[in-house]
């Protein structure tokens, strides 16, 4: 019997990583399926980590991130949200990613149910599953108008096993916001039943409809400080800094230290100099975001127009995030529909089926990159389309 666990050995790619995987250096490729603009992190961003990395920022420091970043975070959090957080429960410890994996090893033991809200990001699934736990999909309400969150089917999902909830909002893929009675109502479920929350809140400042509020309803006005709700975000969308890994966690403050100690295991601590970027962009990057929200707002309505309207294609309008999540009719296969477009106009998309259960007609584009560019790539799926 091989000493390696068959979690390990059975992970494969996503349906995004398959479709990339074998064209990410063709520079003909219009890039449609990660989650990222063509945007440059802005200069005065990396400016501050360059003069980080000028005064000597390159050595050691506390696995839960430098103090003057953490000290940004809660000055940049208490002041969108009115809190006034306790210290000890904000942590920069790297890429929001690996807050995913902290916040699940906080929870989920080997034979633990984990609801997934879906369509969601692929990733968290896998952190389930190398985990030793089983995920348990919910899918939201596809319409009318927008996504919605069936309470009843959440509710029916939990289980005796059942140890937390992972919501995402804005949400990758949908563009789906959580209002902030659906953010109470779920809450109050978990509460009910006890269980962990996982909020993924990364899209927090990327709202489309300006009849909502920017940033989006988040569950740090609605947890108390002790419960085991797991707020994470990161720096990636709103400022542009996918390249950076740099995330935060909001978390109980009794695990502090436990947090800490995670993170050293890990990767012992954020990169240093790159932490400096971070608080620049937490103290100096409102007119960045509103000028990136301009853009993707711009950009969701071209979506809508060449896409939105092919007889083959239904579209929820997204309300946040900077993603189109369109079922096309009669496609069963969304994977050969991504290879199929990336193969005849250089175009690359996301196989539905990558993001839960009732996905497979579904193709994820990412609608960031520069106006122009995207209107390029969104007429050649389009042709494609005419053409099924």
């Amino acid at each position: 019997m091989s000493p390696i666990r068959p979690e390990i050995e059975s992970l494969e790619l996503s349906g995004i990583g398959k479709i990339a995987a074998g064209a990410l250096d063709d520079p003909e490729v219009i890039p449609l399926w990660f989650g990222e603009s063509d945007i440059v992190t802005p200069e005065f961003i990396r400016e501050a980590a360059k003069r980080a990395l000028d005064e000597g920022k390159t050595f050691y420091n506390y696995t839960r991130g430098h103090k003057p970043l953490r000290d940004a975070l809660k000055t940049y959090l208490d002041r969108i949200y009115g809190l006034d957080l306790d210290p000890d429960r904000i942590s920069a410890s790297g890429s929001t990613m690996l807050t995913v994996m902290i916040a699940g090893q906080c929870l989920v033991r080997p034979g633990d149910e984990v609801v997934l809200v879906g369509p969601y990001w692929p990733n968290i699934r896998t952190v389930v599953e190398v985990l030793g736990g089983r995920a348990v999909e919910v899918r939201l309400h596809e319409g009318p108008g927008r996504w919605s969150l069936d309470l009843g089917a959440v509710r029916a999902a939990v289980g005796p096993r059942t140890r937390a909830v992972y919501v995402n909002s804005p949400s990758n893929p949908t563009g789906w916001v959580m209002s902030a009675a659906e953010a109470q109502a779920l809450l109050s479920l978990c509460r009910e039943h006890g269980l962990g929350l996982i909020a993924d809140e990364v899209y927090h400042r990327n709202v489309l409809d300006e009849g909502l509020p920017n940033p989006a309803p988040s569950f740090l006005t609605l947890a108390g400080p002790e419960e085991p709700v797991f707020v994470l975000n990161g720096f990636s969308k709103a400022w542009a800094m996918t390249g950076w890994r740099l995330g935060w966690i909001v978390h109980p403050a009794r695990l502090a230290v436990p947090m800490a100690v995670l993170a050293e295991v890990h990767n012992t601590g954020a990169t240093a100099f790159a932490q400096y970027g971070g608080v620049a962009a937490l103290e100096e990057g409102e007119g960045f975001i509103a000028e990136f929200n301009a853009r993707i707002r711009r950009n969701r309505d071209l979506v809508m127009e060449v896409l939105g309207t092919h007889p083959r294609v239904s579209l929820l309008r997204p309300q946040g995030a900077f993603y189109a999540f369109p079922r096309i009719e009669g496609c069963r296969d969304g994977l050969a529909l991504a290879r199929r477009i990336l193969a005849e106009t250089k175009v690359g998309t996301a196989a539905g089926y990558a993001f839960g259960e009732g996905n497979e007609g579904h193709l994820r584009l990412c609608f960031a990159i520069s106006t122009p560019r995207l209107e390029v790539a969104l007429l050649r799926v389009r042709e494609v389309l005419d053409r099924l």
